[in-house]
């Protein structure tokens, strides 16, 4: 889509992941990273009792928790103008707030909140979010239209599993569009590509499944409350991915869980962007419960792309990020919980 515009920068925030390192160095060139113990220091000062020098503090309540699931804050920065879009929201609600307190970044500008698919480690958190931003608004004064949430159409009543020799497993239900509204949040649902904030983002619609080995959520089901049944949901039709284009760099691209292949997901980004190289993947990936073999071909695929930043989070696994670092050196930098990316 050639009115994808050209950002001069991209901030993420990772409010929420499942791992936690804020000692590790980020091994990438590319990006600039912060959010380590070193920044975390500089929220808290502490004067000894003794009347000596003031010291910094590391507050353990300033860390943030990991938790199974993704939220992102991305900023587009254009020309001086910043645009703030919320790509997932966690598990749930208490986490989500708890981190976001502690990072402490302006979530009042927040104007879009994007959900990747009805999972509920990816919208668990959303009514609380929705609150807060109000409350943030309210609080300083920021005049910003109704925060849009962008959800595909097809909501399933519950999602779950169905591993062999088990019973099925239910997720707990994703929230509705009428909780949605009731927190003032606008209700936007597309099934199709279509840009968003002055067309700094977009949100890929359904993805095209082109390789042989990206098989979507093999144990996958849903219930359909027509029939009072689960049947089943591998193909989990409805993920999307989020993307922006970076000026002389290229496709960023953001993945909720990679249901549909990250591979899959990452040749569409470039199909939408006019065939524009891809530069950065980042989210989930889903490989942790992947066999080698399909490990080894996404990792192969991954390096044939070009891209050169890679942050896989979430349901990535260390197994498969352990074969990016081996397979990327130099492209590979993971998505950790509290962690802030400029690209």
């Amino acid at each position: 889509m050639t009115n994808l515009v050209e950002l001069d920068a991209v901030e993420i925030l990772v409010i929420i992941d499942n791992e936690l390192d804020p000692i590790s160095p980020c091994p990438n060139p590319l990006i600039e990273q912060s959010g380590g113990i070193k920044d975390i220091c500089t929220r808290a000062h502490r004067t000894p009792p003794d009347g000596g020098e003031p010291v910094l503090e590391l507050r353990m309540d300033n860390i943030c928790c990991s938790a199974h699931g993704l939220s992102l804050m991305i900023t587009g920065v254009k020309d001086g103008r910043r645009r703030t879009i919320l790509f997932d929201t966690g598990p749930e609600e208490d986490m989500w707030e708890r981190n976001a307190k502690r990072l402490g970044p302006d979530i009042g500008q927040i104007e879009v909140i994007v959900l990747s698919h009805w999972h509920r480690d990816h919208s668990g958190g959303m009514l609380k979010v929705l609150r807060r931003i109000t409350e943030e608004r309210e609080r300083t004064g920021t005049s910003l239209p109704p925060v849009s949430v962008d959800l595909h159409p097809d909501r399933p009543a519950y999602r779950g599993s169905l591993v062999p020799g088990m019973p099925i497993i239910s997720l707990q239900a994703d929230p509705s569009f009428e909780e949605i509204e009731a927190c003032d949040g606008v209700v936007n649902k597309s099934i199709q590509a279509h840009t968003v904030l002055d067309d700094m983002f977009l949100i890929s619609g359904e993805i095209p499944r082109v390789t042989g080995y990206e098989k979507g959520f093999p144990f996958g089901v849903r219930y359909i409350e027509e029939k009072r049944e689960w049947v089943k949901d591998a193909d989990m039709a409805d993920e999307r991915f989020l993307m922006c284009r970076l000026k002389g760099k290229g496709i960023v691209m953001f993945t909720g869980c990679g249901h549909a292949g990250v591979v899959n997901s990452a040749k569409h980004a470039v199909n939408l962007g006019d065939g524009v190289p891809l530069y950065a993947v980042a989210g989930g990936f889903h490989l942790a419960d992947a066999q080698p073999d399909i490990i080894e071909q996404t990792v192969s695929d991954l390096k044939a792309s070009g891209t050169k930043v890679v942050l896989p989070g979430h349901c990535t696994g260390w197994r498969a990020k352990f074969e990016l670092q081996k397979q990327m050196p130099g492209c590979f930098a993971p998505c950790f919980v509290g962690s802030k990316f400029v690209l």
